[in-house]
């Protein structure tokens, strides 16, 4: 038994339990060599005691620890101390799905899309490898505060096999996602996955598991023959795309379901687009009978499954047809009470269940108990814009339909109009916001609004206001205008040494503007520095605007002729100060030189 200090393979310092299952038990521990916390999985009961388990597990779980993938658990180390098996792994805060659903029921559109595209790009990698996770399931996805979703458990599910649904403790757990084809022990594919996706997706977005049952043979049976119930009388309003992506994963012949993880990913990129929202509802190609194509996946799997072969030898045949004649035999009579003579011994009269739609709760419930059938003290609840406050919207089961009586009734009442609280959208890509007002049945406008600085090109799409305050609420069907910046350009600072000549041309050149070039000779500045522009950085490009710049050039300087007499400067004093009024007027002329480019 671990427990807290205790050294797994002197390096991993046990600090407490965070988790139990009927395969493994998780620890947190320290790395005392690399200084880091890990998570570890130590696998118990029978599994631990399975040498053919246990090779296996080591060799898939190693095979696990080549897949690198932001939304896969890293594996660091796989091994054995003292009889206890073990995997370390990267140690991953948060939750798991199964935890986050039981605490919110069920998640938004979007949320759910984001969610599956993460876990489909982590497993179209794993696809890509040719790695099979064969467990899928909520309590496998890890979440993290962040929202960044992590895949774990690749090493035990790959070495489980079809004598899993003995396991009592995971059974349960993991059968609701099985494919038919496993349940079936005909072994799994790429598309194994893929159902149990769709499988964990539908769940995700309902809150409940469309195939329930009291035992795990019980819901294997109805991954086999029933079809998936359609999401839609769960969630009248998903969009028709969620639903297709749904029954395409789900399919119960493999032919009709996605070739991988990467074709489901590639379809829920789109799926919130509003070409998308009211496509039509997709027709699968082939019969939803069992594929018979052979399976070569998974083949030890498929070999666990299959019925021991009858020998040669003519005795040893003869015995076990008499056996087999024998067994099937009963089943036949059982078969036959079950399906003639126990129905009519046990026969419950059927009735129709009324139509309670627009009657308050008391009035339902009376209505309900005079046809002999009993009602859920607990109601549901969900908005309408049609049917008034406090009254009846639907029944489960529907109005309409045959049941027995006795069957409990629960009935969804009307909160009213639905309204959406508004939140602070500013600084978030407005497409983003857009879609999933939509999806809440607001009406969105998006109008560009002038802004005092310049804005990137990666925050044009983001929002800069909003025409309804945060913290108030729309009734569905209500408007919110979106503001986003125009974008306009504005003159760059060119003066100083930041920008040369060159650039200032290249940039003139990119943003249709000309440009004008003086020169100044002045020793207060280095030779070709910009010094002066005539635009500044709040006036806005325009298409053929000229700007004007001037730029430094080195002075002059001029030396005097010291070899003329004291004569000649005496005859020159009249001429210099005669001068000197013409010399003081030509200065500046001689200052500035201007060229145009």
């Amino acid at each position: 038994m671990i427990v807290k200090g205790q050294k797994v393979n002197s390096r991993y310092e046990i600090i407490k339990t965070i988790g139990e299952g009927g395969m493994a038990n998780v620890y947190l521990a320290r790395d005392t060599i690399l200084d880091r916390n890990v998570a570890i999985k130590v696998l118990r009961g029978d599994l631990a005691t399975d040498e053919k388990f246990v090779r296996r597990f080591q060799r898939e779980a190693l095979s696990a620890s080549s897949l690198s993938h932001p939304n896969i658990v890293e594996i660091y180390d796989v091994g054995e101390d003292d009889g206890d098996y073990y995997i370390v792994m990267e140690y991953v805060e948060g939750k798991n799905l199964k935890q986050l659903l039981k605490k919110r029921e069920k998640l938004t559109t979007a949320e759910v899309v984001d969610i599956m595209l993460q876990i489909t790009s982590a497993m179209g990698a794993a696809h890509d490898s040719l790695i099979i996770h064969r467990d899928l399931k909520p309590q496998n996805i890890l979440i993290k505060d962040d929202g960044e979703i992590k895949i774990t458990d690749f090493g035990i599910a790959m070495a489980l096999n079809a004598t899993q649904l003995t396991q009592t403790n995971s059974a349960m757990g993991s059968v609701h996602y099985f494919p038919p084809e496993q349940a079936n022990g005909k072994g799994s594919t790429l598309k194994s996955d893929v159902y149990s996706l769709g499988i964990m997706m539908y769940e995700l977005l309902t809150g409940v598991l469309p195939f329930r049952g009291d035992n795990a043979v019980e819901i294997a049976l109805k991954h086999l023959k029933e079809p998936i119930p359609s999401i839609r009388t769960e969630l009248p309003e998903i969009p028709a795309s969620i639903e297709n992506i749904i029954i395409r994963a789900t399919a119960k012949n493999p032919k009709n379901r996605y070739a991988n993880a990467n074709e489901m990913h590639d379809d829920l990129v789109t799926a919130l687009n509003k070409e998308r929202i009211n496509e039509p509802l997709i027709t699968l190609k082939y019969d939803e009978g069992l594929d018979d194509e052979p399976v070569v996946a998974d083949k030890e799997n498929a070999d666990d499954a299959i019925v021991s072969q009858i020998t040669d030898e003519p005795k040893k045949s003869n015995k076990k047809l008499i056996v087999l004649a024998s067994v099937f035999g009963g089943l036949i009579v059982i078969t036959l009470f079950a399906l003639l003579i126990l129905p009519m011994i046990t026969k419950v009269p059927e009735v129709t269940i009324p139509d309670v739609s627009n009657l308050t709760v008391d009035e339902a419930t009376e209505k309900l108990e005079k046809m002999k059938l009993s009602v859920n003290p607990k109601v549901e609840e969900e908005p309408s814009d049609k049917i008034e406050k406090g009254k009846i919207i639907s029944t489960n089961p529907k109005i309409g339909k045959n049941v027995k009586e006795g069957t409990e009734i629960t009935l969804t009442v009307s909160k009213g109009v639905e309204k959406i609280k508004i939140e602070d959208y500013k600084g978030q890509n407005y497409i983003k916001v857009q879609t999933e007002l939509e999806l809440q049945g607001l009406k969105v406008t998006i109008e560009k609004q002038d802004t005092d600085t310049k804005v990137s090109d990666a925050d044009a799409q983001n929002i800069i206001g909003q025409s309804v305050k945060e913290g108030e609420e729309l009734e569905k069907g209500g408007l919110i205008t979106l503001y986003i910046p125009s974008n306009k350009k504005y003159y760059p600072d060119m003066v100083g040494e930041t920008w040369t000549l060159g650039e200032a041309r290249t940039w003139a050149i990119e943003n249709n503007v000309k440009l004008s070039v003086s020169y100044r000779e002045t020793n207060d500045h280095d030779p070709n520095v910009i010094i002066k522009q005539s635009k500044t950085t709040s006036d806005e490009i325009k298409a053929n605007d000229t700007l004007e710049i001037m730029v430094a050039k080195e002075k002059k300087v001029t030396t005097n002729n010291n070899s003329n007499n004291s004569n000649t400067n005496n005859n020159n004093n009249n001429n210099n100060n005669n001068n000197t009024t013409n010399n003081n007027t030509n200065k500046d002329s001689n200052d500035t030189e201007s060229k145009s480019e």
